[in-house]
């Protein structure tokens, strides 16, 4: 097996760019990474990487290398999880993307009784609110908000994600609270907005008797980190789009305070992305029912007046 990991280890330090990166995700010390890379130079009687004391580049080997090793390494993970099929104790690494609050407030909370329930299987999470390649990254699940944006993959619904615009009491009675979707756009108001390259939330959608209203609003503040968004909002610095699930907490303590409840922000759906060939691994598939089953609670419609239809 020490000549498959030294595979890896080289895959995801050409992926990654640096022996200490490529270390870090297969949990290896740079000492350990770079060792495994040394020993399968020596085994090839090539130098796979050319480096320099700001950059690690593959060779022509390498490069050619690379492609070869990649798909030796996706024939095991192929053969195994066939193989584990079999098996009725689910093992290995689960390799999970989800952004930053949806990982923080829904998937974290549910890893511990999974690992419990399945003590060979090991879930290494990856929050981010950028986009990301799952395939490029090595990753088996992603987890999002929104709609998905990789035809490629096995989609999965898991509920319905209500979105909700709220602001603090503070920043409503110093600067009046919308009354319709139009006094979005006044100049006082500012709206805080997750903005990233290639993010779509550029406009707000919001759902009126009409039918679905298209909004370029604007604000002086947006960031790449949704909760740096609630924490501009709890701060009484503007109102804020976010999923209903992600701020429930403060609108019940009345610290933020439902904007325009009548016409809500259109309402999208929780789900995650996993290649094809996943189906055929058993701890994949167990981790996306634990997470479909035991998060449902969170995406239950509170009560009230209903939401208007379009």
């Amino acid at each position: 097996m020490s000549y498959i990991e030294s595979l890896r280890v080289f895959v995801r330090v050409l992926e990654l760019g640096s022996i200490t990166s490529g270390g870090r995700d297969l949990r290896l010390t740079p000492a350990v990474a770079s060792k495994r890379l040394k020993e399968l130079e020596k085994h090839l009687g090539v130098r796979l990487f050319n480096r320099t004391t700001r950059s690690m580049t593959p060779t022509e080997a390498g490069s050619v290398f690379y492609d070869e090793a990649k798909a030796v390494l996706t024939a095991i993970d192929h053969a195994e999880a066939r193989v584990a099929s079999f098996s009725q104790v689910p093992r290995g690494a689960i390799r999970v993307l989800a952004p930053l609050g949806v990982g923080r407030r829904i998937v974290a909370p549910l890893v511990p009784a999974f690992s419990d329930a399945y003590p060979e299987t090991e879930v290494r999470m990856r929050l981010s609110d950028r986009k990301v390649d799952l395939l490029a990254d090595g990753l088996d699940i992603a987890f999002f908000v929104g709609e998905p944006g990789d035809s490629t993959m096995k989609l999965r619904k898991i509920a319905d994600c209500d979105r909700v615009l709220c602001a603090a009491p503070d920043y409503l009675a110093r600067y009046g609270t919308p009354q319709a979707p139009e006094d979005l756009m006044a100049p006082d108001h500012n709206c805080l907005l997750l903005r990233y390259p290639r993010s779509p939330e550029y406009f707000w959608m919001l759902r009126t008797p009409s039918g679905p209203q298209k909004l370029e609003v604007r604000g002086r503040y947006d960031a790449d980190d949704g909760d740096v968004l609630t924490d501009w909002a709890l701060a009484g610095r503007g109102i804020v789009n976010k999923p209903r699930f992600d701020v429930a907490a403060h609108l019940a303590s009345g610290r933020l305070v439902e904007v325009l409840p009548q016409t809500p922000p259109l309402a999208t759906i929780f789900g995650c992305l996993y290649p094809h060939k996943k189906l055929q691994d058993p701890k994949i598939r167990l981790f996306v029912e634990h997470v479909a089953r035991q998060s449902k609670p969170l995406f239950a419609r509170p009560k009230g007046p209903a939401a208007p239809q379009t």
